[in-house]
């Protein structure tokens, strides 16, 4: 198994214990409590690209969002559309009809939110000059009509059982639509956290509302670092984006508390199709067969992650249970580079895009020993994660890992693979066009039935799995790693930070101040 050799927990872990605790005891030289902290931090390996729910597509953007703003939609623990602002009749097979909630909270700035602001928010979305990448899902809305302060009418352009499905923008107020004002800097929603300030480029502090509980979202790129604030206590909790190896150790820590999900969010390799070589299928289902996920996933996810097939895991109602992938292979890789006319003297040439967060270094370090050993020459770029998301959202890659986050309905695949979805109108940021996964994407999405819809779906998963506009990696779990005192979050199965609404610590906070001659 090249690039990978399995390791002891428990050496590691009394290495981990050594240089951890000694960089906490550096980190907190002149630390002094100070109990007028009342904020609850949450650290994060990226901070929030965007608060604007019409324009934001990153994960970090997308979990902060959820507290920030209300929806009409939200979905039930089997990924069904259920009422969240609203509920709805379908008086036709194009014609539906949202009654807002008479409870329903007010905008952060005092007014109250109505349908106008509903209407404004989703033709501000749907209207092409926009260029909002959320338009795709939504462009079938042919007119919305706001009947009063409580009831809106959406008008399709041909009936979608999904429809329901994409009202999940964040509703902003109408007046300040008209103003253009910078939601993307400062969001004003109806949400149950709202926004105070971005002290600098690293923090950005929300309120509950209910409670007036602060919370600070501090990004801190480096796993480790933040692995040595949580412990120091200088954050309170983190989710995700940690080395298995560093979650091993912090899970036998009396004072930290760790909580684990199984996760539905997909990690994939992309690929630039407009390239020369990444652009052959052959050579996209060599890299398929020289990664070996088994081991990967045994070794550097320490078995906690399945190996993926396709977006959705086989639990979901769309999910295909019987999908066969590509089994590790490299006789078969070698063949098949040897096939598309590579051989040794004249390799494969591939650049691989990734952040400099250190787990997606040592996993590129990992892509590109195995691809290395059937006979690709692999070069690793690795850049902050602005600049990393910037490249691939602009195109500028050949071939790059991600993933996708909260996926809920099957209307991901329209916006990531159909020719329509080319940005900015949608996310098929590889160039995929190919006319049968149009034709299958249109079908399910005009199915008269459940079960029709279901099937054809199916049959454009397998679709894919064979052409192969990415290769599928795995579907990592959660993690939620906290302070022994924080109590009542709840881990959700899409990662989002839901279970801020609900969290407390379990007696008075007191945080460390660490003074300016005992900072790292």
């Amino acid at each position: 198994m090249v690039g990978i050799q399995p390791f002891h927990s428990q050496s590691i872990t009394l290495f981990l214990g050594f240089w951890l605790r000694i960089a906490i005891a550096g980190l907190c030289l002149g630390c002094a409590e100070d109990p007028s902290t009342p904020a609850l931090s949450f650290g994060l390996a990226s901070g929030p690209a965007n608060f604007d729910p019409r324009f934001a597509t990153d994960a970090t953007s997308a979990r902060l969002n959820r507290l920030l703003y209300a929806r009409l939609v939200d979905f039930d623990d089997a990924t069904r559309p259920i009422p969240s602002l609203a509920e709805w009749q379908q008086l036709s097979p194009t014609h539906y009809r949202f009654h807002l909630r008479p409870q329903r909270s007010a905008f952060h700035h005092g007014p109250r939110l109505t349908a106008y602001d509903v209407k404004a928010t989703y033709e501000f979305v749907v209207n092409p000059k926009h260029h909002s990448p959320h338009r795709s899902s939504l462009s079938l809305i042919s007119k919305i009509d706001a009947l009063s302060e409580d009831i809106v009418d959406f008008h399709l352009k041909t009936p979608d059982r999904l429809f329901t499905s994409y009202l999940v923008i964040g509703i902003l107020p109408s007046k300040l639509i008209q103003q253009q004002h910078p939601f993307h800097s400062h969001p004003i929603g109806s949400g149950p956290f709202a926004f105070v300030e971005r002290p600098d480029d690293a923090r950005w502090r929300l309120i509950r509302r209910v409670d007036g509980q602060m919370f600070e979202f501090l990004r801190i790129p480096d796993p480790t670092v933040r692995a040595i604030k949580l412990l120091a206590g200088e954050i309170s909790m983190t989710q995700n984006d940690l080395p298995y190896e560093v979650i091993a150790f912090l899970e036998a820590q009396n004072q930290i508390r760790v909580q684990r999900q199984k996760g539905a969010n997909f990690t994939y390799l992309g690929f630039n199709l407009q390239d020369p070589i990444v652009g052959q299928r052959s050579v996209r289902e060599a890299m398929a067969h020289a990664i070996d996920r088994e081991k990967i996933i045994q070794y550097l996810f320490q078995g906690s992650a399945q190996p993926a097939n396709a977006l959705f895991p086989p639990e979901h109602w769309v999910g295909s249970p019987h999908l066969s992938g590509y089994a590790y292979d490299p006789v078969r890789a070698r063949q098949l580079l040897q096939d598309a006319g590579f051989d040794r003297k004249h390799p494969p040439r591939i650049t691989y895009k990734t952040t400099t967060d250190p787990f997606r270094l040592r996993l590129a370090a990992i892509l590109q020993a195995q691809l290395t050993e059937v006979g690709f020459h692999v070069s690793i770029q690795s850049h902050d994660w602005g600049t990393f998301y910037g490249d691939i959202k602009a195109g500028r890659f050949q071939m790059y890992s991600l993933s996708w986050v909260g996926l809920k309905t099957p209307d991901i695949f329209h916006y990531a693979f159909h020719s329509q979805s080319l940005p900015p109108s949608g996310a098929n940021r590889g160039h995929f066009l190919d006319e049968q996964t149009d034709r299958l994407i249109d079908q399910a999405q005009s199915a008269q039935d459940a079960d029709q819809q279901q099937a054809i779906y199916r049959r454009l998963q397998s679709h894919l799995l064979q052409a192969l506009p990415y290769v599928p990696l795995w579907f990592a779990e959660h993690v939620f790693i906290a302070k022994q005192d924080i109590q009542g979050y709840r881990l959700s199965s899409d990662g989002n930070f839901d279970g801020l609404l609900e969290v407390n610590p379990s007696r008075p906070l007191i945080t460390a101040t660490p003074s300016r001659q005992g900072r790292t």
